[in-house]
């Protein structure tokens, strides 16, 4: 029977993970403490902390050089530290003297980027935090989706793109299992999923964008993931992994919990 192998959120939309061994669900497609926090350029015409599309923040697929940065953020002090190999950018929770300390970093190490989005579009700037640091909202789905895809899945990308240590985290997954065969959870959708004692809608498989392209460690785009995707397994659109929303209410998983498909 498949297995949940590994957990992960992503505090800030855009960054580096945390891995887990426990999440909390929440209710629709969210899970607790992922996607809390964004960094969104000055031109936005979201004016407050409500969704908006990717492209109006800072993230992988705009700016692959955010991979290199090292994020810690406390859920409970509400305190995000920022790190570049051993040296700290910015320590501050998220006062308003601090989201703007954080936000000027950011930008700065930005600007020093060959790749990024905003040395040519000044309007962009200054970047503005966004989120409360509890709420999850900034899914690249509004009305929010969790993500799950099979280590076997993985491999088989890994074996077509020639990189025999291509790293998960490059497709910013909540969940992955193992315990198929390659690509069997796309057949998932449209059905629902048991994970230890919550249940999921399997609704969308997830098209994939540039930030695939992204080396987590390195921050440059080194492999042809898209590309892959559509030619080596006849795909019409870069696809990998699936899109989830809760059946009813929530619940906890925990990594090593058992994955089974419901009649």
């Amino acid at each position: 029977m498949p297995r949940v192998i590994a957990l992960y959120r992503h505090p800030v939309k855009g960054f580096t993970p945390e891995a887990c061994e426990v999440l909390d669900v929440l209710e629709q497609g969210r899970i607790k403490g992922d996607r809390v926090l964004g960094i969104r350029f000055a031109n936005s015409p979201v004016i407050d902390d409500g969704w908006s599309v990717k492209h109006e923040f800072i993230a992988l697929v705009n700016t692959p050089g955010i991979a290199r940065l090292h994020l810690r953020f406390d859920h409970k002090t509400l305190n995000l530290c920022i790190s570049l190999e051993n040296t700290v950018l910015v320590n501050e929770t998220l006062s308003e003297k601090g989201r703007k300390t954080i936000a000027a970093a950011i930008e700065n190490y930005v600007l020093t980027l060959d790749e990024n989005p905003l040395s040519s579009h000044p309007e962009r700037l200054p970047l503005r935090i966004v989120g409360d640091g509890i709420t999850s909202r900034y899914q690249d789905n509004e009305a929010g989706q969790i993500t799950l895809h099979s280590r076997e899945s993985l491999a088989a990308v890994s074996v077509a793109v020639g990189d025999t240590n291509l790293s998960e985290l490059r497709f910013r997954s909540n969940i992955a299992i193992e315990g198929l065969e390659a690509w069997d959870e796309q057949s998932w959708v449209g059905r629902q999923i048991c994970i230890g004692k919550v249940i999921f809608d399997a609704v969308i498989p997830k098209t994939r964008c540039l930030a695939t392209q992204a080396n987590p460690d390195s921050g440059t785009r080194d492999l042809p993931i898209l590309k892959t995707l559509t030619s080596a397994f006849n795909q019409k659109k870069p696809t990998f992994a699936i899109g989830m929303v809760t059946s009813g209410v929530g619940g906890r998983i925990h990594v090593g919990d058992k994955v089974r498909l419901l009649d």
